[in-house]
């Protein structure tokens, strides 16, 4: 735990904002080659596979990551000092994800020395934080086929065995421009109107039990230029986040088929995710007296063509605000509780 959080400190003392983790990534570089396992790296996404890899058998992925959002404005400490007061360690990235970040670390190093039924590779990944492509995506064809991954996220160390998807939909409607006195033209707005109240009140027929409903909220409305000007373009942004019962795909196309306006969405990658309630890995969760529950916050999970669970220190209400920080009992309860699920684990 002393090592965890001795590193964690000086990752904390380094900005490492999406897209510039470079240095974060050779400290973590270097504590990996401190442990003496043999590091490779891509961009600043930094892993090692357990020496004892056997190809025949199945692989754990140990993935946290390296990245944090901008500081906002309402710190009342330095984000980029840590500050350890009354066993708590503030500093950007303590929370999300620092403490799953050294913890796993530490977990990787204890049982690549101990005898498994399965390979072990541990990644510390960027760009996280903005779903980025030189991050996880970029890494993930390098690494071994992997079976099942824990990924360090805070989750107040409970399992997250589902975890909801996002879409952002661009939908435009059209009109015609005329002079408003004269009450010319086609008002783009009052033809987008019927297309927003159905989003409003549409309710998607599948619920999650763990994820509840899908969910979409009209977020940004752009139209006109000025007032005596009928505007011919009114412009709506819609936030998606997508339940496991959906692909992103199918929600795209219900919502388009209720248009008038035109929809276009900037992705599909980040898809919902789900581990089955009788894996082998969330069974161990169960009887070690876990509680399995889904997440709305989205995690690089989204990017993971294989089973994955969110498991780590530190609580997901406190990322990404002022005044971030993981308690230290916090991390070393996650260093005994990865270990406890990973030793003797059968997959």
């Amino acid at each position: 735990m002393a090592e965890a959080v001795d590193l964690l400190k000086r990752l904390i003392a380094t900005p490492s904002v999406s897209r510039q983790e470079d240095v974060a990534a050779n400290i973590m570089e270097t504590a990996l080659e401190k442990y003496g396992f043999e590091c490779r790296r891509e961009k600043n996404n930094v892993w090692a596979v357990s020496p004892d890899y056997d190809v025949t058998q199945p692989t754990v992925l140990l993935n946290a990551h390296v990245d944090t959002v901008r500081p906002v404005s309402t710190w009342k400490r330095d984000p980029f000092v840590p500050d350890l007061s009354d066993g708590r360690l503030y500093g950007l990235g303590s929370n999300d994800c620092g403490g799953g970040l050294v913890s796993l670390l530490q977990v990787f190093r204890v049982m690549s020395s101990r005898v498994r039924q399965y390979n072990l590779v541990y990644l510390a990944s960027a760009e996280e934080e903005v779903s980025g492509n030189d991050g996880l995506s970029r890494a993930l064809p390098l690494l071994p086929k992997i079976d099942v991954a824990v990924v360090g996220e805070p989750t107040g160390l409970q399992p997250a065995i589902a975890e909801k998807g996002l879409m952002v939909l661009d939908i435009t409607a059209h009109g015609r421009s005329g002079h408003a006195a004269r009450n010319e033209g086609v008002n783009a707005i009052y033809e987008a109107l019927d297309d927003m109240l159905w989003l409003r009140d549409f309710k998607f027929e599948k619920v999650s039990s763990l994820l509840g409903p899908t969910l979409m909220t009209l977020t940004v409305v752009n139209a006109g230029t000025q007032h005596n000007v009928v505007p011919d373009r009114c412009d709506m942004v819609v936030d998606v986040r997508t339940n496991e019962l959906y692909t992103n795909e199918e929600v795209f196309d219900i919502v388009r088929s209720h248009m008038r306006s035109d929809v276009s969405a900037r992705s599909f990658r980040l898809h919902p995710s789900h581990i089955d309630e009788n894996h082998p890995l969330v069974r161990r969760c169960v009887e070690m007296g876990l509680k399995p529950f889904g997440s709305p916050t989205l995690s690089d999970q989204a990017l993971m063509p294989f089973p994955s669970l969110k498991l780590g220190p530190g609580e997901s209400a406190r990322s990404h605000s002022a005044d971030e920080y993981v308690r230290i009992d916090e991390i070393e309860n996650a260093i005994s509780t990865y270990i406890e699920l990973l030793d003797g684990l059968t997959l």
